[in-house]
């Protein structure tokens, strides 16, 4: 992967934050600054839900630097910002169905986290942007496809709610502190380094696992529901093109994705495929809080980022069955 650079400017003489570093999305994207030479990547993460397999390549590299610490400490959001030029903000605790059982810890992480990370940054001298992690949740029951920025619903979870009072407070701190935020609403991301471990683990990894282990997996509702999945190489060259975007993308979000609906049956028929078997699923109740049908417009992203999607989910599919077929157990 990241074969092709993202960025035009030398990242030599940058020095970059990745909060929540460890993290799927994060450890990722601390792999393409390092593969293209930046002066210093600096993980901040606590571990509470990275790993630290995700980033034991880097540990010897010169350029990077891990401080393990939580952003619900301001006094470390403004350690991790000193020196740094750029910042991608990774950190959060994802999952409906864990914000829908522990509300206060995804309000804790996600919003007061948040907050700290938006002081941090008023505060900081040298970073130039912060470029932090949104999510698709944000349209909530706004039955209109595709998604478009402008156009949101009423949230359907506590972290729908977290992730839409991020970005008041990003556009709040643009008008009162002149702060420079670049929010990315990311649609069903997926790739190497996404762990299926866990009650909250995100569905692709989890059929992953099950064709590892060739059994059937559990698909919420009849699995005729529909995503915008994206592959992880999408998100990162979203984060480094939103680094470097023009002023017009300052306290803007944009949409994340490939701009392709598939459902979660054709998924998993897709990926029985990739793995040359026909494993039958198993079909469970609804999820709560989950959107049925899900597309974004990426016109916003593409215009004012530069942004256009390397890989269609049928490539990152192929991609990340690879790394898992090498890099994850057989359990049972």
């Amino acid at each position: 992967m990241y074969i092709n650079p993202y960025h035009k400017k030398d990242l030599s003489t940058l020095s970059f934050l990745v909060t929540g570093g460890a993290g799927f999305i994060g450890s990722n994207l601390v792999a393409y600054l390092l593969k293209y030479g930046a002066k210093k990547v600096r993980v901040l993460d606590d571990f509470s839900n990275g790993y630290r397999e995700n980033i034991k390549e880097f540990m010897d590299h010169p350029a990077f630097e891990l401080l393990e610490g939580d952003i619900r400490e301001l006094a470390t959001c403004k350690q991790a910002m000193e020196g740094i030029d750029y910042v991608s903000h990774q950190a959060a605790l994802g999952s409906v169905p864990r914000s829908i059982n522990d509300p206060a810890t995804t309000n804790a992480v996600n919003i007061s986290g948040f907050l700290n990370m938006m002081i941090a940054l008023k505060d900081s001298d040298t970073v130039k942007r912060m470029v932090y992690a949104a999510s698709s949740s944000t349209y909530g029951d706004s039955p209109s496809l595709p998604k478009i920025e402008e156009t949101i619903g009423k949230p359907l979870s506590p972290y729908a709610v977290t992730k839409y009072v991020n970005e008041l407070y990003a556009d709040v701190f643009g008008k009162t502190y002149d702060t420079d935020v670049v929010g990315l609403r990311y649609f069903n991301v997926f790739g190497p380094k996404q762990s299926p471990n866990g009650a909250y683990a995100a569905v692709i990894p989890l059929f992953m696992q099950a064709l590892k282990d060739k059994e059937s997996p559990t698909i919420n509702g009849d699995g005729f529901q529909t995503r915008d999945f994206t592959f992880v190489a999408n998100a990162v060259q979203a984060n480094v093109r939103g680094f470097f975007a023009p002023k017009a993308a300052a306290n803007e979000v944009f949409n994340v994705a490939c701009g392709e609906r598939i459902s979660v049956n054709y998924l998993w028929d897709s990926l029985n495929q990739a793995a040359q078997l026909d494993i039958k699923a198993i079909y469970g109740p609804d999820r709560q809080g989950d959107v049925r049908d899900s597309l974004a417009d990426i016109s916003k992203a593409e215009r004012l980022l530069g942004y256009a999607p390397e890989y269609t989910v049928a490539e990152g599919l192929a991609v990340t069955w690879k790394w898992f077929e090498r890099s994850l157990p057989a359990q049972g």
